[in-house]
């Protein structure tokens, strides 16, 4: 078992320059995944609202929104989700050794609870603003740039401790990853324009920021600031799309 995590863990570090196109896929199925809740949700709300007024504008914004970010999470397997959470844990504790503590530990504290809907709000509320046909790229971009993000502090990070996080930082520090930053922006100014270079600045300063964060919480980049970062950039990218839409 420890023989197939170590292989796992040395292809995606491997793979790290193609982080972007991996996050195009997903936000694709993503995408995908809104329209079909869009139509499905469009037809049911339709259906009861000839028997009883129901917010159906609203509803129609609402649902197809969460049910997407739902997606999105279980499709990772809720492990960047659970970095968040594991990051809102360990913020407050007075010394490095707690702090870690609190990352491992199998519980979630208010504030890891608090952290987490925090910024899967500002997810959900993106998608929300946007309308179907613009929330189509949206997810892609949120995607990619999330990726990005990943990429960034992985790049810039030290380990925290000697392990399987350790290998991965070590054997992700390579100078194809330079790679990813041009595919990233490819794929972003194909989808939303030059709109798409100002999604890749973000993500790359979503994945400072996050490596800032992570060195001053953990003492370095773990597995959890990295699921961290991903989650952080693809609300931020959302938000910000859904603000670039209604100016």
């Amino acid at each position: 078992m420890k023989a197939i995590k170590t292989f796992s863990v040395v292809t995606s570090a491997e793979a790290l320059f193609l982080f972007p196109v991996i996050g195009g896929f997903i936000g694709l199925l993503g995408a995908g995944y809104f329209l079909g809740c869009s139509f499905l949700m469009s037809q049911i709300l339709a259906f009861f609202n000839s028997f009883i007024q129901i917010p159906v504008d609203f509803l129609l914004r609402f649902f197809p929104a969460m049910m997407t970010l739902a997606f999105l999470l279980v499709l990772t397997g809720l492990q960047h989700f659970d970095g968040l959470v594991d990051l809102g844990n360990a913020i407050g504790f007075g010394n490095l050794k707690e702090r870690r503590e609190a990352a491992h530990a199998w519980t979630v504290s208010p504030k890891g609870a608090l952290l987490a809907i925090f910024i899967e709000f500002w997810a959900v509320a993106g998608l929300f603003l946007m309308d179907s046909e613009f929330a189509f790229g949206a997810v892609i971009a949120a995607e990619v740039a999330a990726k990005l993000a990943m990429v960034t502090i992985v790049w810039l990070g030290n380990p925290t401790h000697t392990g399987l996080g350790s290998i991965f930082l070590g054997m992700a520090k390579r100078n194809r990853n330079i790679v990813a930053y041009f595919l990233a922006v490819l794929i972003l100014y194909l989808l939303l324009g030059l709109t798409g270079v100002l999604v890749v600045l973000l993500s790359v300063l979503v994945g400072v920021v996050m490596e800032r964060t992570a060195q001053s919480v953990f003492g370095g980049v773990s597995g959890d600031a990295i699921g961290a970062a991903n989650e952080t950039a693809r609300a931020v990218t959302l938000v910000v799309l859904a603000g670039v839409l209604l100016l």
